[in-house]
Parts: C-alpha cells; sequence; structure tokens
C-alpha cells in the first residue's frame, strides 16, 4: 500500500475537501442538495484520483483524468458563485485558488510522468557525484590539495582571505625574528 499522506497535492485536495464541507453547510437548502452535494462528491473524487495515481504504475492517464476532473470542478465551484451558492467571495476565492494551485501541482507531476516514461531524464545535466579524491567541501581558492580550487560564496571567501592574510604575517613574523 503506498503511502499519500506526504504528498503536498494530497494535503491541499484534503484541505478542499474539508474546506467545502463547511462551506456546503452554510447554503441555503436549495443549494446544499444540489450544487453543494455536486461540489461535495466532486471533491472527495479528487482526493481518491490522487490516491489511486500515487498507487498506480502508469500514473498518466489517471493524472489526465485527475486533470478533467478538477476542470470540471472549476466550472461547478464557478456556477455555484454565479448562482450565490457561496455565502460570501472570499469562499469562492479560497475554493478557487486552491482548485489552481491543485491543477498547477497536477501538471507537474503528470509532465515529471511523462518525462520518464519517455526516458527524456538525458535532457538534464548529470548529477554531481562524490569521489574519493575529492574533499567533501569546497576548498578555498588555494587549496591544500595544491589545485585551484572552487570559488566560494561571499562569508567563506572572506574566511578563506583573512586565514590566508593571517599564514601571511605569520610567515613574515618569523622570517623578521630570524
Amino acid at each position: 500500500m503506498a503511502r499519500y499522506e506526504h504528498l503536498p497535492i494530497y494535503r491541499a485536495a484534503f484541505d478542499l475537501a474539508v474546506h467545502i464541507e463547511r462551506i456546503v453547510h452554510n447554503f441555503s437548502r436549495y443549494h446544499k442538495y444540489t450544487l453543494g452535494s455536486e461540489l461535495r462528491n466532486r471533491s472527495r473524487g479528487i482526493l481518491e484520483r490522487i490516491i489511486e495515481a500515487n498507487q498506480s504504475r502508469d500514473r498518466g492517464p489517471v493524472l489526465e483524468q485527475l486533470r478533467r476532473e478538477l476542470e470540471s470542478f472549476k466550472v461547478l465551484a464557478r456556477l455555484c458563485q454565479e448562482s450565490q451558492g457561496f455565502s460570501g467571495t472570499r469562499a469562492y476565492l479560497y475554493v478557487a485558488e486552491q482548485v489552481v494551485g491543485l491543477s498547477k501541482q497536477n501538471e507537474g507531476w503528470l509532465r515529471q510522468t511523462t518525462r520518464s516514461r519517455e526516458g527524456r531524464d538525458e535532457d538534464r545535466p548529470p548529477a554531481r557525484r562524490a569521489c574519493s579524491y575529492r574533499r567533501p567541501y569546497p576548498a578555498s581558492r588555494g587549496s591544500a590539495a595544491g589545485g585551484p580550487g572552487l570559488p566560494l560564496d561571499g562569508r567563506r571567501e572572506k574566511r578563506a582571505d583573512l586565514a590566508r592574510v593571517r599564514r601571511g604575517a605569520e610567515q613574515l613574523l618569523v622570517v623578521q625574528r630570524q
């Protein structure tokens, strides 16, 4: 059984479903049993589709179905707003923002799935692997290994410069004492 609670898309969809349950409770009787029940069913359907996509090997078709469900949910939420189903504009805006966020996450997941399925991973630069002969952290410009070293960020570079100056000053003092 694949875990799905850790997925950001699942958490966002769960928050949307809880929000829908709360706002449908405040709908008028006419809207509660028509548009409200449809909103509730579709929000739960979105959750089910996310769980199904996470558990399946071939996620592409499931994610495309999720895309269609999210689009139909957007249309239903807009219809509900236009027919004064939501108690206020803020409730609709929250739902719309959540659905847009879910759609973006779904598109990213779908893009990642199709990219790995088609084998387009060679488009990305190869991951850098740790080698046994390299130091585990970047050295200063005049590295102890004798090479030129790697460029450092501002603070490290200043510290490295200060350390070089101190070493140089210490060497001067040693030479002057002799």
